[in-house]
Formats: C-alpha cells, structure tokens, sequence
C-alpha cells in the first residue's frame, strides 16, 4: 500500500482527534473535513479542506446531506490495482481518500437521556456516517479506517514505518463493521420499543465486550463478558469489583443469582448460592443472625459458596463470613473496615452493586442458546397477585404460615425445578432442587434440612401432579403448603391436604427454571 496522502476526519467523538490531525498535517497529509470537526481542527490552526468545497455541493437540509457524493465515496471505494477504476477517478475529478476517521451521531447518548423524544433521537441517526465507514471498511486493501480514538497512537506508530500494515487494516476493517451494525441494532430495538408490542420479527441485540474471563463454564472453555447498550444499575454487570481473583463464568451466573434472589426481597436478606442454586436463605434485620442462619440450612454446601446481601456488609458479618471459605460476596456496599478485613483474603472476590433502586423490574428479553438458535422470553417478573392467592383447603393459613408461604414461594423462582422449599419464620430450613420427580425434590429437602420441619411451610413451583409430595410433607409436620395449583389431580392433592389439617394455597402462577 501506498503511504497515505489524504485523510478524511468527521466525529463525534473529539477525544485526542486534533492531536492527531495535527500529526497527519506534520506528514504531509491533506485533510478533508465536515462541520464541528473542521471547526475544531481550524481553530487549532490545522488547514482543513470542507467536503462541500471538495465536492462542490452544499450542505444542506441540517446536515443531513454533505458526504453523500461521488467524490467521496469514489475515493473511498476506488480500487487502487483495478486500472478501469483509476480511470474513473481520474476521469471524474475524484482523488483517493487513504485514511477515513468517522465515529457517528451520538445515538446510544441521546436514547439514554431523560425525556428524549422520537423526534430526536431519529435526528440522532446517523446515515453518511455509516455509509462511509462500510465502503472504508469494504475497501481496506487500499484504505484504514478507523471508528475508535483508541486507535490513534497504533496508526501513527505504523505510519512512522511507511505505511500501515495490511493486518492491521483487516482487524479495523472487521471493527467497523461490527461498530455499525452495533449501531443499526441499537436503532432498530429502540424503534422496535417505540412502534411495537412483543416480540420483533428480527432479534438485534447489541453488546459490548467487558472483559475476558479466567475461563467458560469448565477450565477447558474460554469465556468472556458483554454489556449490553443499556444495562440497569441493578445489572450484576453494573457491578465494581473491589478485590479478588479474575471472575470465570460460573461465578458471574451465581453472582446473578445470588443478587436477583436478594433484590427481590423487602427486608434484609442474605443468599447462599451453590452450582446457581440457593443452598441456604433468610430474612432478617439483625444481619450478623441472619447470615448465620443462612448458612445452616446447609453448611456443607455453603462452603466455597456466593454469597449475597441486599444491605451493605457490616464489619461482624464480615468476621463471621470469614471463618469460612468463600468465592464471591455481592452487595450493594460494604463497610471500610469490613473491606479492610477481607484484604487479609485477597482471593476473595468483592463485588459491589450500585445501591439504588434495589427492587427496580425491567421488560427486557430473558434469551438461551440452544443449538443453532436462541429462545427468547420475557423475563420472569411476576411472583404472585395478592388478590389472586386463593386457599383452596378446608383450613385458612394463619399471618405466620401465610408470611413463611410467600417468602418460600420467593426463593422457589429461584431454585432449578422441580423445586421444593421448607421454611419457618422467614428461615428456609430445607431445598430440593433440580429433581426429575417432585416427590424426589421434596425428599431431598428433608434430607438437607437440619432442624425440625414441624410447623415449617412449603412451596412448590409447580402443581403437585399426585398427593404423594402432599403425604410426604404431611410426615415431617408441615403445616402450609403454597403451590401454583392447575393440576388435573388438584382434588385428589387438596383431599390429602385436607385429611392431614394442612392449609394450602394456590397462587396461579407457575415459576419454572430450566
């Protein structure tokens, strides 16, 4: 390639852009210009051509139209070894252009404001841009493109040798494209938010790499981390780590996991999570007890687990949550001292949440690769109705098996099904989750549970399909039961209730998780 001769600068991102025009001019570059960044690069004494003098065509309609024109796309987009396209050019007034550094409208800044209408942000989209990034990006044998202020010091550098190299053009080539087609799915779900209802005919979902990650779900996988273009600050990836190890990608979903589970929750909350399973929960305002208690539902499994807080880490929990091995802790702060105590774990990972609207619901798309695709739902935001709760048996709950039953029914939505929960007094006592049978689920339960179920309350994420969970609870004293109820046997279930003088209520809703 031939070293470069002219360059073509409009942005809108202006970070370091005059400092490094001004070393395009110190090499003898001619520099074509548009708008705010001729106006920048003038006023810092740098020769500047205007596309419109260029091309000899104004702009005009607000902008909208300046870069839409032969000249520049024929300098773009001419191939330098195809002889009948040097022609052209020559025949047609239009000199190549080597070097093209566009960034677009700032749509993704304008879409995040508050109150932003429809009518701006579609005066935010960009169209020359684009254009000419693509036909940079097309034509990379002959021209660098770059979309990324990032880029600036590597380009200078490989301009000092003569030109820039080939590869280096392929990977800012690749770079463009994927900048706009970030960009046009950035467009099209906003529009798809603003004109449709349900589900688009084309899913664009864009995001931005983050981080790579000590490795995928086994060491043998690698891994890395994308943000999505508009993340809440109740996101999990909105999280700042504050110390320990590289996170993998298991820890990321227990992470998630343990702070979906706890946001949920009104009062102070403590999650241990487990393979993405809470394997011990309670609610508590004493939050020293209330990890404690956490952590005997089944402390074998705690071990090297993630925890998670809805309030910030004091000092004593830290000391308690010490004594044992632990991967991860996520909350949405931690005392100073209690950081400093963690210091003496560096491998520890400490990761705190923005601490603002801790039970804020969102209605984006809950998505799962499968082979060859991607299956999309909304996400699962409803827990239950209050005025829907229905008690379906011959005896009515009383305020404490009733306020046991809905914080069982909680964390229910966030164990793997068939899931089955024990609690009393705002404890979990016993979990089942991820069996094949429901029966199985509530057995496995009782097995995990440490302390006397009787009186305890239980929750199902699905309909009981036979009474068998029903006389199984029945043994170990359960004295409520709170499931979605549906089920063709629903009769059959509330007979054994009945006969064993447990309440049972149906909430109508089906929590599943696969």
């Amino acid at each position: 390639m031939k070293s470069i001769q002219r360059a073509l600068i409009s942005v809108s991102d202006k970070t370091g852009v005059l400092e490094f025009a001004r070393e395009l001019h110190n090499s003898g570059i001619e520099i074509l210009s548009t708008g705010g960044t001729a106006e920048l690069l003038r006023k810092g004494g740098l020769p500047v051509i205007q596309v419109s003098d260029y091309t000899g065509f104004p702009e005009m309609m607000d902008g909208r139209i300046k870069t839409l024109h032969p000249r520049v796309h024929g300098g773009i987009l001419g191939r330098r070894d195809v002889p009948e396209h040097m022609q052209a050019m020559e025949d047609h007034g239009i000199r190549p252009i080597d070097l093209v550094v566009i960034n677009l409208y700032p749509f993704e800044q304008t879409i995040a404001k508050e109150g932003c209408t429809l009518e701006e942000a579609i005066e935010n989209i960009d169209i020359g841009g684009p254009a000419m990034v693509r036909s940079s990006a097309k034509n990379c044998n002959d021209v660098t493109i770059i979309v990324d202020p990032k880029e600036y010091d590597l380009i200078l550098k490989e301009m000092k040798t003569g030109s820039v190299s080939l590869e280096t053009r392929r990977r800012l080539s690749r770079d463009a494209f994927a900048h706009t087609a970030r960009y046009d799915s950035l467009i099209a779900t906003f529009l798809s938010g603003q004109w449709e209802e349900g589900f688009p005919p084309s899913l664009n979902q864009p995001y931005t790499k983050v981080q790579d990650l000590r490795y995928g779900e086994n060491p043998h996988q690698s891994a890395a981390l994308y943000r999505e273009s508009r993340p809440l600050q109740t996101d999990i990836v909105s999280a700042k780590q504050l110390q320990g190890k590289e996170l993998s990608f298991n820890n990321f979903i227990d992470l998630n996991a343990a702070w979906e589970l706890v946001r949920e929750m009104d009062s102070g909350a403590v999650a241990i999570i487990k393979h993405t399973n809470p394997c011990g929960v309670a609610l508590g305002d004493d939050q020293l007890k209330t990890f404690i208690l956490a952590r005997e539902v089944d402390p074998t499994s705690a071990f090297g687990g993630i925890l998670g807080f809805n309030q910030p880490v004091t000092v004593k929990t830290a000391e308690e949550i010490l004594k044992n091995f632990v991967e991860a802790v996520v909350a949405p702060g931690f005392d100073p001292e209690a950081v400093k105590l963690f210091s003496a774990k560096k491998n520890i990972r400490l990761m705190q949440m923005p601490g603002e609207a801790l039970n804020v619901k969102d209605q984006r798309f809950d998505l799962k690769r499968i082979g060859g695709g991607l299956l999309v739902q909304s996400q699962d935001s409803l827990n239950y109705v209050e005025d829907q709760l229905k008690i379906a048996s011959d005896r009515e709950p009383d305020a404490r098996e009733m306020e046991d039953m809905k914080f069982a029914w909680l964390v229910a939505k966030h164990v793997k099904s068939n899931a089955i929960i024990y609690a009393k007094d705002k404890e979990i006592l016993g979990i089942g989750a991820g069996q094949m049978s429901r029966v199985d689920s509530a057995r496995v339960a009782v097995e995990k549970a440490r302390k006397s179920l009787s009186g305890a309350v239980m929750a199902s994420d699905a309909f009981f399909p036979f009474r068998d969970s029903v006389d199984e609870a029945a043994k170990n004293g359960i004295s409520a039961i709170i499931s979605p109820g549906g089920s063709i046997r629903d009769e059959e279930v509330l007979q054994a209730a009945n006969e064993h003088n447990i309440a049972m209520v149906f909430t109508g809703t089906r929590h599943f998780k696969h």
